[in-house]
């Protein structure tokens, strides 16, 4: 496993991080099945474990915490703030209120004293923002939280944030988590660089679409276990034309890899990491089968010609689909 520094975080974080959004009834409910993927993930040497309080509104954070019971110290842990948690309209957004109410709710689901990175889930435009990062600045003097970032941000709330941090004299956000894969190349033609320049550090979602860069959408019929089958409305399958520029697409990326002696997981993953922006990328499993194909990929480094070959097949910049950009 590879180690690369959370931007000007101070923190040092694994190149692949277990997310752990299919942890409860979003994805796998059965607690010891979760607990095995966090064992496997440790023993990889996994450092980064990503959660957010709204994954199965806290059961994702709950299953977490039990299971890194004893083992806290040895973890950078990453949850988010800011996604509705109910009807209320009191219980979402990014007010200093909630963010107050909801760090501590998810201390104690995650059974710690202080969360190693703070992230706000998407952006708030109710609150205004010096609201939003004085209170977060309270949680980093409070020692409840190490660092605070954000999470698909575009690059102008991304440099709004900063100045207006820089401008306060609060906490200034270390990291951003934006949707990035072989198929989701968006974040390529303005959030990166900008991260780069600004030493900000990027932990990627979706490295592998949802599925698709696994290999296992390539028919028509769906697995009933898939995430595709189990949630169809939130995924491009419904629509024809999408699907079929995709399957293309990934078969020609399956040439590439097995050319290169690669498994098309692992094509993917080293894609994204080969990227100089990306800190980590998250790998987010539902079982500790696909957990394992996932950690095969930790080590992996692209040559350049094998990286020319995926821009020859997805050009830098583009998305297949404009929603996966989150």
């Amino acid at each position: 496993m590879q180690y690369r520094q959370l931007g000007a975080s101070g923190i040092d974080v694994s190149v692949l991080g277990l997310g752990t959004m299919m942890f409860g009834r979003w994805g796998n409910p059965d607690e010891p099945s979760c607990r095995q993927m966090v064992d496997q993930a440790l023993a990889a040497g996994v450092t980064l474990f990503d959660t957010a309080d709204i994954y199965d509104f806290g059961v994702s954070e709950e299953f977490l915490g039990r299971a890194l019971a004893g083992r806290r110290d040895q973890v950078v842990l990453a949850t988010k703030v800011g996604n509705a948690m109910s009807d209320d309209p009191l219980k979402r957004g990014l007010s200093a209120r909630w963010i107050v109410q909801s760090c501590e709710s998810s201390l104690r689901r995650l059974q710690t004293d202080h969360i190693d990175l703070y992230q706000m889930h998407r952006p708030d435009p109710i609150t205004p923002i010096d609201e939003t990062l004085e209170a977060f600045d309270a949680l980093v003097r409070a020692g409840k939280v190490r660092a605070i970032g954000t999470s698909t941000f575009a690059p102008a709330q991304l440099a709004e944030m900063r100045s207006s941090a820089e401008r306060l004299g609060v906490t200034v956000p270390r990291s951003e988590q934006p949707p990035y894969s072989a198929l989701v190349r968006k974040a390529e033609v303005e959030v990166l660089p900008w991260c780069r320049q600004h030493g900000v550090g990027v932990v990627v979602w979706a490295p592998l679409n949802g599925g698709w860069l696994t290999g296992k959408y390539q028919a028509e019929s769906v697995d009933a276990s898939a995430r595709a089958a189990r949630e169809p409305d939130h995924f491009d399958h419904r629509d024809q034309a999408i699907r079929k520029v995709k399957r293309d697409l990934v078969a020609r990326l399956t040439n590439v890899a097995d050319s290169a002696d690669l498994s098309l997981i692992q094509l993917a993953l080293g894609f994204v990491v080969s990227n100089p922006a990306v800190t980590s990328a998250l790998i987010g499993p539902r079982t500790p089968e696909q957990l394992d194909s996932l950690l095969d990929a930790s080590d992996v480094v692209l040559p350049t010609d094998v990286l020319a070959a995926v821009d020859e097949i997805v050009s830098p910049g583009l998305t297949i689909n404009p929603v996966d950009d989150g």
